[in-house]
C-alpha cells in the first residue's frame, strides 16, 4: 500500500509538471483532444517469463502502450456529450493492465451579467421568476458568478463478471443561495451492462436536444433536472435504435389549499424513451419519451389518502446538417409534470384545488417547446440562437390571479475556443412572463463567460 501511495503521489506531481505540454492540441478540431495516460504499478516487480532483458523491455513497452490506448478508448467510448456535460479529462491514471483507471477533471467557469428593463429574481435567467409588476428595484442589476465551476471523478474498472464498470461523481457549488458557494452533488452513479444506479440527470431529459448557452439554466421548455434512479438502457440494430426505462425518485410540487395536505410519496416516477439515430457517426437523432407519475396527497376533510395521476409525452432531437448547421428541438405536453419542464420546477403547479369545487383537487395541464440552431462558422467559432416557450393551461378557470400562465425565452450567443480547453462566450437574453389575469412583464440580460477545462 505504501508503494501504491508513493506512485500515486508521483503521478499527481507528473500531471502538474506536464500541464503546459499537455495543453497543446492533439487533434485538428479545437474541441477534441486526447488525455495523457499515467500508468501506475500495483506490484513490487513486473514478472516476465521466458524473456531475456531486451525482450522483457520490448514486452513491457508493448504492454504499456496497449494499456494506455485501451484506457483512452474506455474514456472516449463512455464520454457523454450534451447540455452541461463535462469535457474529456486531461489526465487518466491507469494500472498497467488497465484493469482499473480513473480521472479527475472539471472546469472553472466565470459568468458576468447585466440585466436591464426588468430582472428575474434568480441568479439564472428564469422567465417564471420575472416579477409582476416590476418596480424601481427590478430595473437593472450587475452580477458575477463562479458557482457553476465543476469537479468530477470518473473511474472505470474492466471486470470479468460485469464487463466495463463506470463510476461517476460530479459536483458544483450551487448548493446554497446566491453567493453562498456551497458544494452540491449533481451526479453520483455506477453504470454497467446498461444499468445505471444512483443519482443522475432524469431519463426524461434528452441531453443532445438543447444548444449550449451562457445562461446556466438554459431554455425554459427544456428539462435538465436530477433524480435518484434505477435505469436500464440498450442500443441495438447497429446503434440505430436506443431504448431506455427507469424508476426515479419523485419530486412533487403542488398547491394543496385548505382541504389537502402533503404525504410521503410511495411510487416512483417511470420515464421511458425510444430513440432513432442516423448519420455516419449516429450524430443525428429523434427521441420519443413518456413519463408516468402517481402523486399521493391526503384529504383533510375526508380524512383519507388519495392519488393523482400525472403523465407527459415529449418529442425531441438533434439534426446535424453537414458540419456547419446543428438544429435542436423538443416539445413536451402533459399534466402534473413540473419537474420535467425547466420553467415550472418547484412552482407548485403539479396540481391545484379546483376553483369550481374547492374541496376537490386537479392536475394542471401544461406544455412547452423550444427550437434552436447552431452555426459552426469555424472549427473553434460558433453562433447560436433560439426560442422557447412554456404554457400552463386553464382548467376550470384558474386558481389565483397571479398564477403563471406563460413564459418565453429568446437567446442569441457566440462561443469561441481560444485553446482546446479555454473558451469565452457572449450572449443576449430576452424573457417574458404572463399571468392568468393577463398581467405581464419582461426582462433582458447580457452575459459574458470564460471557462477553462482541466
Amino acid at each position: 500500500m505504501k508503494t501504491i501511495r508513493l506512485l500515486f503521489a508521483a503521478s499527481l506531481i507528473a500531471s502538474v509538471v506536464s500541464t503546459a505540454s499537455a495543453q497543446r492540441p492533439r487533434h485538428r478540431h479545437a474541441d477534441r483532444y486526447e488525455p495523457t495516460v499515467y500508468l501506475i504499478s500495483v506490484s513490487e516487480t513486473d514478472t516476465v517469463y521466458r524473456c531475456n532483458a531486451c525482450q522483457a523491455q520490448q514486452y513491457r513497452n508493448a504492454a504499456n502502450n496497449a494499456a494506455m490506448q485501451q484506457a483512452i478508448a474506455d474514456y472516449n467510448e463512455t464520454h457523454r456529450t450534451g447540455f452541461q456535460q463535462v469535457e474529456k479529462p486531461q489526465f487518466i491514471f491507469s494500472t498497467k493492465n488497465n484493469k482499473f483507471s480513473f480521472a479527475l477533471g472539471g472546469y472553472v467557469n466565470l459568468r458576468a451579467s447585466y440585466g436591464f428593463e426588468g430582472i428575474p429574481n434568480n441568479i439564472d435567467f428564469v422567465p417564471y421568476d420575472i416579477p409582476i409588476p416590476g418596480n424601481y428595484a427590478t430595473r437593472q442589476q450587475f452580477g458575477m458568478d463562479a458557482s457553476t465551476s465543476r469537479l468530477y471523478l470518473k473511474a472505470i474498472a474492466n471486470t470479468r463478471a460485469l464487463g466495463r464498470v463506470v463510476v461517476f461523481v460530479d459536483g458544483d457549488f450551487r448548493g446554497g443561495g446566491r453567493d453562498s458557494y456551497t458544494p452540491r452533488l449533481r451526479s453520483a452513479y455506477v453504470s454497467f451492462k446498461g444499468l445505471t444506479l444512483g443519482r443522475d440527470i432524469t431519463t426524461f431529459c434528452d441531453l443532445n436536444a438543447a444548444p449550449q448557452t451562457v445562461d446556466f439554466r438554459g431554455p425554459n421548455a427544456y428539462n435538465l433536472n436530477f433524480a435518484t434512479m434505477i435505469r436500464y438502457e440498450i442500443s441495438f440494430a447497429r446503434d440505430y435504435l436506443t431504448f431506455g426505462a427507469a424508476a426515479e425518485m419523485p419530486n412533487v410540487s403542488g398547491t394543496y389549499g385548505a382541504s389537502f395536505a402533503s404525504l410521503p410519496q410511495r411510487v416512483p416516477d417511470f420515464p421511458v424513451y425510444l430513440q432513432v439515430n442516423w448519420g455516419r457517426h449516429r450524430q443525428s437523432h429523434f427521441r420519443a419519451s413518456a413519463v408516468f407519475r402517481d402523486m399521493y396527497i391526503r384529504s383533510t376533510l375526508r380524512d383519507n389518502n388519495t392519488t393523482l395521476f400525472g403523465w407527459g409525452v415529449q418529442a425531441s432531437g438533434n439534426i446535424m446538417i453537414g458540419r456547419v448547421l446543428n438544429i435542436f428541438f423538443n416539445g413536451v405536453y402533459g399534466e402534473g409534470i413540473t419537474p420535467y419542464i425547466q420553467d415550472l420546477t418547484g412552482s407548485g403547479l403539479d396540481f391545484t384545488p379546483n376553483p369550481l369545487r374547492p374541496t376537490s383537487i386537479q392536475t394542471m395541464p401544461m406544455y412547452g417547446w423550444q427550437v434552436a440552431a447552431q452555426i459552426n462558422l469555424l472549427k473553434n467559432l460558433s453562433i447560436s440562437g433560439g426560442y422557447s416557450a412554456v404554457t400552463v393551461c386553464k382548467k376550470n378557470t384558474f386558481y389565483a390571479n397571479d398564477e403563471y400562465r406563460m413564459g418565453q425565452y429568446i437567446f442569441g450567443n457566440i462561443f469561441y475556443n481560444i485553446t482546446p480547453r479555454f473558451k469565452i462566450a457572449a450572449e443576449y437574453l430576452y424573457g417574458r412572463r404572463e399571468n392568468m389575469n393577463d398581467m405581464k412583464n419582461h426582462a433582458n440580460r447580457v452575459n459574458i463567460m470564460a471557462q477553462y477545462n482541466f
